[in-house]
């Protein structure tokens, strides 16, 4: 393994979370395609997208417990090598059901890498320095799925659905080429033994984890539902859809790296002191302006501006929920991603749930969620109830 320069690191760790939304976005285009290759409904083909998600919530906690155990590389390595199979296996797949199975071994596996990734962060930054670094990684989460379906769609058109699968295969032997010569071990000695439920002993840990996970899971809901939203109610054609989620993904990345900046000056908890109140307001206008039928722009615009501010409470909260847990940064890792996807699951199944033929239920889920993340964030101290009940008593 050569020595490796803190630009190399952030690649690869970029590389290594984006096997979600890479493994989740790019065969989205071919569902139809895959559907008819197997004579199935769409709906059955969906199974297998709902049953990666499933194993992403489940498959963290196992590897973030085994990468404090065992160390940063091995998990990732033995992740990586499973993904490959896993691609190979979902490429082969000789019915809808065989898929629906592989495709669950598949998120167990990339959960390594994600896992990792974020621990890796916690091993080698100081708390300011890794919510910066978050901050770039958000680049991944914001640019992979406007990239991942258009790749898809050439792909899949050109070479068919199963080529998709060899091409993710592809890039997780690329990424276990560049974990294996490039990525040092990260982990940090410790005389006491791991414990993944030692991290939920953290209020701290806990109230940062549960504001930032509420707070983007807004977003899984505004995914949920923008696609009836946008094309069905309000007449949008897919490409206009296209530059509309484009923008969104543009003032995420924007925002993300903004807060870069601002965490020169300024610390992580005074950021999120602005940010969280931003986002309620956001979610607010959103859910009045489906409520009041304010229009397109009534929507489009508080939506814009909830993403954006995505890219400041998702690096500072990670990095603050992280910062006490140095022999726990895989236990911490697994857990934020585990509390952000099923929270994230129950958001896009209410919205699901509560779909009544208008924007009213994405509004209202998205508003839901910020408003509650922002309520986690500021009554978090016993200090913040007697404010409160000090303003009542002196009105």
């Amino acid at each position: 393994m050569t020595q490796v320069t803190e630009r190399a690191l952030l690649v690869i760790l970029a590389a290594l979370m984006a096997f979600g939304p890479l493994s989740i976005d790019m065969y989205l285009p071919a569902f139809a395609a895959i559907a008819a290759d197997f004579g199935v409904s769409t709906a059955r083909v969906e199974l297998s997208l709902a049953s990666f998600f499933v194993g992403l919530a489940l498959g963290q906690l196992l590897h973030g417990a085994l990468s404090d155990r065992f160390g940063r590389r091995p998990v990732v390595l033995f992740g990586l090598g499973l993904y490959v199979l896993a691609c190979v296996a979902c490429a082969l797949a000789p019915s809808v059901e065989f898929l629906v199975g592989a495709r669950f071994v598949q998120a167990l596996a990339a959960c390594a890498g994600i896992v990792v990734s974020r621990a890796v962060v916690r091993d080698k930054f100081e708390p300011r320095e890794a919510a910066r670094v978050f901050s770039m990684l958000m680049l991944v989460m914001g640019v992979a799925p406007i990239l991942a379906p258009v790749i898809g769609s050439i792909v899949s058109a050109v070479l068919g659905w199963r080529a998709l699968f060899v091409v993710l295969a592809i890039f997780g032997l690329l990424a276990a080429r560049a974990v294996y010569v490039k990525l040092p071990e990260t982990r940090v000695p410790n005389s006491t033994r791991p414990s993944v439920l030692r991290v939920l002993a953290d209020r701290a840990f806990v109230r940062n984890a549960v504001a930032g996970g509420t707070a983007y899971a807004g977003m899984f809901a505004y995914i949920t539902g923008a696609p009836f939203v946008f094309i069905e109610a309000f007449g949008l054609s897919p490409q206009q859809f296209g530059l509309l989620f484009g923008a969104n993904a543009v003032a995420l990345i924007a925002s993300s790296q903004l807060n870069r900046r601002l965490l020169v000056r300024w610390d992580m908890q005074r950021i999120l002191r602005w940010a969280f109140p931003a986002l309620a307001v956001a979610g607010t206008l959103l859910a009045a302006s489906a409520y009041f039928r304010w229009g397109f722009w009534g929507l489009a615009a508080p939506l814009w501006l909830y993403v954006g501010i995505l890219g400041m409470t998702y690096p500072n909260t990670t990095a603050s929920a992280m910062q006490a847990h140095a022999a726990n940064a895989g236990a911490a890792s697994a857990w934020l991603g585990t509390i952000q996807f099923t929270v994230a699951a129950c958001a896009a199944a209410l919205v699901s749930h509560l779909h009544d033929g208008s924007a009213l239920a994405m509004a209202a889920v998205v508003g839901g969620c910020a408003v509650s993340s922002c309520l986690v964030f500021w009554l978090r101290k016993p200090q913040a109830f007697q404010r409160i009940q000090a303003q009542f008593t002196r009105s």
